[in-house]
């Protein structure tokens, strides 16, 4: 599989991964003078690029970095974002700050990383009985602690 990507703005940064290990490819914030997201508040941080897969049987996911949500409480406010291997917009990352601290966004930071994951598409079937399972209906606990 190849993944395009075209830069947007020239200050843009090419995701990359950290590790040899890394799942994820960060992504970084193309912006040119910092962006302060106070307590609670929602901002779309511009990554400055558009990607382009060679297939449609995947999805890039955008989940937040791990550092900045335990060490300042920096999310995605959407939870994980969902690219479409059709979409060719620019990607933008939607931040929240959960923290009681406002928190600045820097030139080039890494804000959030890029995990490309297959899709199933399913053939859809209607039935009115679904096969019987151990734990049923039971829903939300139903299972423990």
């Amino acid at each position: 599989m190849k993944l395009s990507i075209k830069k947007l703005r020239s200050y843009a940064k090419i995701p990359t991964n950290a590790t040899s290990g890394s799942a994820g490819y960060d992504l970084y914030a193309a912006i040119e003078s910092p962006i302060t997201i106070s307590s609670g508040e929602i901002y779309g941080i511009p990554t400055g690029i558009a990607i382009a897969p060679d297939c449609n049987d995947i999805a890039i996911m955008i989940y937040a970095r791990s550092g900045l949500a335990s060490k300042h409480g920096i999310a995605l406010a959407n939870g994980v974002g969902i690219v479409d291997s059709d979409y060719r917009g620019e990607i933008i990352v939607p931040l929240i700050n959960l923290s009681k601290n406002d928190f600045t966004i820097l030139p080039d930071m890494r804000i959030a990383q890029l995990v490309i994951t297959p899709i199933i598409h399913p053939q859809i079937q209607i039935t009115e009985n679904l096969e019987n399972t151990n734990r049923g209906i039971n829903g939300f606990g139903s299972t423990g602690l």
